[in-house]
């Protein structure tokens, strides 16, 4: 289990996530998308290849590297990824398993974490 963090965010601790699996930085702090995305989509590709369903997402960081992250993802693994969600009241992160295609398992199948 892998989780990656789409994008290095200075000052943050990443701790929490750490009990869902290694954390893998995708992108420094300084990455630009500004000025293209050809290069940076083809190491996403890269450092994404085999994402699976044991793997998370660590939604931090510029919102158009999330896209790319999140679809890049998708992309490689049959239109699904499970992000994780910061709860601040529990200060604890939940997984969200999303399926571009929209299907949606039956809550026994989530197991409790996903609930």
């Amino acid at each position: 289990m892998t989780v990656f963090v789409v994008q290095e965010v200075l000052g943050r601790n990443l701790a929490p996530a750490m009990k869902f699996g290694k954390l893998q930085l995708l992108l420094g702090a300084k990455t630009n998308l500004m000025l293209g995305t050809t290069n940076v989509v083809r190491e996403l590709k890269k450092h994404l290849i085999d994402f699976n369903d044991d793997d998370y997402l660590l939604l931090m960081g510029d919102p158009a590297a999330i896209g790319l992250v999140c679809a890049v993802a998708a992309q490689h693994n049959g239109g699904k990824f499970t992000v994780l969600k910061w709860d601040r009241q529990e200060a604890m992160y939940y997984p969200v398993s999303i399926d571009v295609h929209g299907y949606s398992p039956p809550k026994e199948k989530l197991g409790e974490l996903h609930v």
